[in-house]
């Protein structure tokens, strides 16, 4: 076990753990910050998608060894109210059916949004590629990124 400060939502926060535990672990299970989600352990799934340094990653890949003094934002982290631009989207349009992987989906659209304010299909495709739905609530999630754009 080592002790990590780690910058998460603008606050350092100090965790005793190993420092081959993945991030998502860190997050759900020391810090209770539980909206990012477990789902395949493998990085294929995006339900556990956090930025690092406002990029998209998912975190049950990387190592809180590894992140040093990067910043990490979560879903609890993206706004403060629940108004961001893409969350406000989400839920003028109804995007949830489950909902399980909703805070990945999320979390990768508002990095797109932040690179690329005006995105074409082409651009959300790719940008969204790898966080899946199981509810397949794709075209609701196109239409809210693209409503987020305009109301950003």
């Amino acid at each position: 076990m080592s002790e990590f400060k780690i910058v998460i939502n603008g606050n350092t926060e100090t965790v005793n753990v190993a420092e081959d535990t993945p991030l998502l672990w860190v997050l759900r299970d020391h810090l209770q910050l539980t909206g990012t989600k477990f789902g395949c352990g493998i990085a294929q799934c995006g339900a556990c998608t956090v930025h690092l340094e406002g990029i998209p990653v998912r975190s049950c890949q990387i190592q809180v060894g590894a992140i040093g003094d990067q910043k990490i934002t979560t879903i609890e982290g993206l706004s403060e109210n629940g108004d961001h631009p893409v969350q406000k989207a989400w839920l003028e349009l109804d995007v949830p059916q489950c909902g399980y992987c909703q805070a990945g989906q999320i979390m990768s659209a508002a990095a797109l949004l932040k690179t690329n304010p005006n995105p074409t299909d082409a651009d959300i495709d790719a940008a969204m590629n790898g966080n899946i739905c199981r509810c397949g609530t794709y075209k609701r999630i196109k239409a809210a990124i693209k409503s987020a754009a305009v109301n950003s």
